[in-house]
This record gives C-alpha cells, sequence and structure tokens, in this order.
C-alpha cells in the first residue's frame, strides 16, 4: 500500500511542508481540556455509488467465515484527522480552522484500489481498501495537522496511511482464523477515483454493533 509520510522537521526545514497553507514554525501544543462530550474525527466521505461498488467488489470476502464486524457501507471513509474526545467549548474552534484550510485547499481527486489489513495479514486488526499516493491528500493532511495544533490539539507524528476501512477484527486469536485471507485479498479487483470536494467533522458514537457516525459539519474545499 502507498505511504504518505507526515513529517514535522525538527531543524526548522520547509522542505517536507513546502506549498501547505498552514505552514508555520512548530507551535505550542496543548492537550484538549478533560470536558469530554463527543468523539470526533476529521474524515472524507464517499458517494453512494462508489460504496455500492465496493460493496460488490468484497462480497466475495463477506462470504468468507473470517472473525470480523463488517463496516456498514453507509458508513465507508477515510479518516483525516481523529480527535478523540472533545468538549462542546472546542467545536467551535475546529470548525474554524477546517473551514478555513477547506478555503485555501483546491478540490483534487484520488485513486482507490488494493487491499490489504493492519498490521499483518496474518494477525490483522482491520481490513483495508487501500488509496493511491496524492501530494494533494499529504498536503490536506499536513494543512489539517497544523491547524488544529493552533487550537490545541497535539500532532500526529506517525506517517500517514490514508485507507479506507472494510472490517475490523472481533477478537484476537490463532493466526490459522485467517488462512488463505492473502490470496482472497490479492485476488479482488477494484479500481475507483473519489474527488475530494469536502472535509467533514464528524461524531463517532461507540455502541455493541460498532460505531455509528453522523457528521456534525463540513466545508467545502475551494473551486479549481
Amino acid at each position: 500500500m502507498p505511504t504518505l509520510s507526515v513529517h514535522v522537521p525538527s531543524n526548522g526545514s520547509s522542505q517536507e511542508l513546502t506549498g501547505c497553507y498552514w505552514y508555520r514554525n512548530e507551535p505550542p501544543l496543548i492537550q484538549p481540556l478533560n470536558q469530554n462530550q463527543m468523539r470526533l474525527f476529521i474524515g472524507l466521505n464517499l458517494p453512494k455509488r462508489e460504496r455500492r461498488r465496493i460493496q460488490r467488489a468484497i462480497q466475495i470476502l463477506r462470504e468468507e467465515d473470517f472473525p470480523v464486524r463488517w463496516i456498514d457501507p453507509a458508513n465507508l471513509h477515510i479518516t483525516m484527522k481523529f480527535f478523540g474526545e472533545v468538549s462542546n467549548e472546542q467545536v467551535e474552534s475546529i470548525e474554524a480552522a477546517m473551514s478555513q484550510v477547506a478555503s485555501q485547499t483546491k478540490v483534487f481527486s484520488i485513486i482507490l484500489g488494493g487491499f490489504g489489513a493492519f498490521p499483518s495479514i496474518r494477525s490483522p486488526s482491520l481490513i483495508w481498501l487501500g488509496i493511491g499516493a496524492s501530494p494533494e491528500l499529504r498536503c490536506l493532511k499536513q494543512d489539517l495537522e497544523w491547524a488544529f495544533a493552533e487550537c490545541g490539539f497535539k500532532s500526529e507524528m506517525r506517517e500517514f496511511h490514508p485507507h479506507i476501512t472494510l472490517a475490523r477484527v472481533k477478537k484476537k486469536g490463532d493466526a490459522g482464523m485467517f488462512r488463505g485471507l492473502d490470496k482472497l485479498l490479492v485476488d479482488l479487483d477494484f479500481n475507483g477515483e473519489l474527488k475530494v470536494d469536502r472535509i467533514n467533522l464528524i461524531r463517532s458514537q461507540l455502541s455493541k454493533n460498532g460505531a455509528r457516525y453522523s457528521v456534525v459539519s463540513g466545508a467545502k474545499l475551494a473551486s479549481a
């Protein structure tokens, strides 16, 4: 799967973030206030037509008896920034930062394709559909990190592995439980394209049947 690296230079170099609107000298990092009311993240939603195409492509995989919980097609998305629990007081600043980044980012498209699992196919925690390497997506991720750092949220320092989660493993077990998964994933055939013209602030509500998502607000990207 292509890897998009998100790196904050420690030596003041701007090489990694050149051309990104929110590039600054590293701001002080402040932990969010401990008044938690909503579990939130920034995400890219998929249109219904693309979600249906994905479902058809993975149908043969869903028919296998793997111990996973399949994500409801309506919930398929790409996570750009996960906040966790945040207070109502923080939502306004999150929305303002999201809107400003969106207004400085032109509409672009990304390629969907390739299947895999984290952390490994033999002992997975989740199964995913991959996202092709995209400088625009990488820059959007960096801009969001810097914008939310200015709101007091800690920047994500790990490599950015954009993906669409298709299934989560119900419980850890013997590696033999996923025998044959590697071949099935290789044999799956799917190629798609997603027009990124909007970013959303999404609420995640946990339940026994998995998370339920609802859009809190959204911001349109600038026209080309």
